[in-house]
């Protein structure tokens, strides 16, 4: 991680570096630096990958409560970029309203593993 830390902030610091003499560089040292993020996490990929093989092991064959897994963190990236870039626009309102939707959205697909976690604790309760 600090790996990938360090090379955005390097990318920031070029990027305002190169701002004041030619701005269009600036957009393609941003470009670039983007890029090497996201192979920084796609390699990461592999990881979770295995993680999610071996989750689907010990659910056996129920592996509805994965996909609700995946959904969640699904929802979270997306909205997360879009509330960050409705605020890079300058309409923060609007960010936090797709950060509010995103969460009560989540909140609905998570509502099945709450659920099925309230019945279990019911189960050991009586």
């Amino acid at each position: 991680m600090a790996k990938i830390a360090l090379a955005g902030i390097a990318t920031v610091l070029c990027a305002l570096f190169v701002r004041g003499g030619k701005s269009e560089y600036a957009s393609f040292i941003s470009m670039a630096g983007c890029l090497l993020l996201f192979f920084f996490g796609v390699s990461r990929l592999e990881t979770i990958l295995r993680t999610i093989d071996r989750l689907k092991e010990y659910l056996g064959g129920n592996t509805q409560y994965v996909a609700i897994l995946l959904k969640i963190v699904g929802i979270t990236y997306l909205s997360e970029f879009a509330s960050d870039l409705c605020r890079d626009a300058g309409f923060s309102a609007v960010g936090s309203q797709v950060e509010l939707a995103g969460k009560l959205t989540i909140m609905a697909v998570s509502l099945p593993i709450l659920l099925a976690l309230v019945e279990l604790i019911e189960g050991f309760l009586t």
